[in-house]
């Protein structure tokens, strides 16, 4: 493992304030004035909770979107700064589980209080703006299953949890890594059955947490199975690829499942209740115009005709070359937004991290669009790559974009070029980021694993 850059510069003090005096004392002059003192007597008899409100409402006021997150700290900082008074509102656990939530859409406590919380988020992505990561690779030793698949080692899809990385092959082999220790955990295998076509068992998506994996393949199964857990990996829904047609992405959340089919009109997606696994949803023409190409995904490695991700957890975005798509998982699979891109997409570099879309169109346009009406918050130009040399993802505040064997990394706040990797990554074929970690596989089924979080 190589450490090409050292730890964030970033403290604690830049966000929180420093500890009891902040990081600097009220300055008073050699002749403090009447009005400045009561000045400091009315801040002072200002009640905790209003001023933990006001605290909250300049942080939304410096980051109105998710896309601008870091800018909160500054504010804050200076508010922090006022008196003593402002200055103990820093301690407030609330206001730091408020403001983690709110900016860094985190509901689970990881550290010790909210407030460390808040820093330590603030400074990984203080980590990915600034390019200070440690890379490392991930290896195993490739088993046969017995499916007769020569082309196993290409890998469809990737997933990222807080401890593991799952890496899901084109032969129906799921990997697990323990991303700390760098280690091959397990591999995973879809159960046997006839199969239609020599890719049907290949992977077409992954939701990984830290205690459940859950994976599907080409011909509509769905297995899971709980990490470290005694019970074996069960198949939780039978496919049934000549009905449906190939499912062709999978994705979801601790709420739903959901899949994106191609091969059959009216089938295009199907939505679960995932702690139920019970089947609520069937229809959608998103994928009518490709039913003949995912036909052709179960018999040969094509291009991505489709991807679908779950924002905010109650809605799915999707797309196809053509056209995205917006619905309502809550509603039956309720049309949002519906809007045809008439210069057509690159569906490899399409992603969604919470709030926001990353979509390209084949002129390499590159277009940061709130979900949900779809509007365009800002854009930057991918240069120099072919369509089928470019694959995307994001998180919330980054886009990280592969072309041509550079991985380079925008700015999502106003679509600015921050810095390329320096590591150079050719034939890449699944591409995955998130609030820590950025994760790719290359044509020798290689796992390049590149890790921002705080020291």
């Amino acid at each position: 493992m190589s450490t090409p850059s050292s730890s964030s510069s970033s403290s604690s003090e830049d966000v929180a304030g420093g500890g009891e005096d902040g990081g600097g004392r009220e300055s008073e002059g050699p002749s403090s004035s009447s009005s400045r003192s009561r000045m400091r007597s009315a801040n002072e008899a200002w009640p905790e909770p209003f001023l933990e409100a006001l605290a909250f409402r300049i942080a939304q006021y410096a980051s109105p979107t998710h896309l601008d997150r870091l800018a909160a700290a500054q504010h804050l900082f200076a508010v922090f700064q006022v008196c003593s008074t402002w200055r103990a509102i820093s301690r407030s656990d609330l206001l730091w589980r408020n403001l983690t939530l709110h900016i860094w859409n985190v509901r689970h406590l990881v550290r010790d209080t909210w407030r460390e919380e808040y820093i330590y988020r603030h400074r990984t992505a203080a980590n990915f703006r600034s390019r200070r990561y440690t890379y490392t690779t991930l290896h195993f030793v490739p088993t046969d299953n017995n499916n007769n698949n020569n082309d196993g080692l290409s890998c469809r899809r990737l997933a990222l949890s807080d401890h593991h990385v799952a890496a899901g092959f084109s032969d129906g082999a799921v990997h697990l890594f323990h991303i700390p220790s760098r280690l091959h955990v397990t591999t995973f295998y879809p159960q046997h059955r006839d199969r239609l076509g020599r890719f049907s068992s290949a992977v077409s998506g992954i939701i990984l947490s830290d205690n459940r994996l859950v994976f599907a393949t080409l011909d509509g199964d769905i297995h899971m199975t709980l990490i470290n857990g005694v019970n074996p990996l069960r198949r939780a829904h039978l496919g049934d690829v000549v009905n449906d047609g190939a499912l062709i992405d999978f994705s979801g959340c601790n709420r739903w499942w959901v899949g994106l089919y191609a091969g059959v009109p009216g089938h295009a997606f199907h939505i679960w209740n995932s702690e139920t696994e019970e089947l609520l949803f069937i229809g959608g023409t998103l994928t009518d115009p490709e039913a003949v190409m995912g036909w052709h995904l179960l018999t040969e490695l094509t291009d991505i005709i489709g991807r679908i991700r779950v924002v905010n957890n109650d809605t799915a975005i999707a797309c196809t070359s053509l056209r995205v798509m917006v619905f309502d998982l809550q509603n039956q699979g309720i049309v949002m937004v519906d809007e045809e891109f008439r210069r057509g997409i690159i569906v490899g570099s399409f992603d969604a991290f919470n709030e926001s879309a990353l979509i390209t169109d084949v002129r390499g346009v590159t277009t940061v669009r709130r979900v949900v009406p779809l509007e365009e918050l800002c854009r930057f130009i991918i240069r120099g790559a072919s369509p089928g040399e470019i694959l995307g993802c994001m998180n919330g505040g980054c886009g990280v974009v592969w072309e041509g064997g550079v991985i380079r990394v925008w700015g999502l706040d106003h679509g600015q070029s921050l810095y390329s990797f320096r590591e150079r990554i050719e034939g890449c074929n699944a591409l995955i980021a998130d609030e820590r970690y950025v994760a790719a596989c290359s044509s020798d089924a290689t796992i390049h694993l590149w890790d921002f979080g705080a020291q």
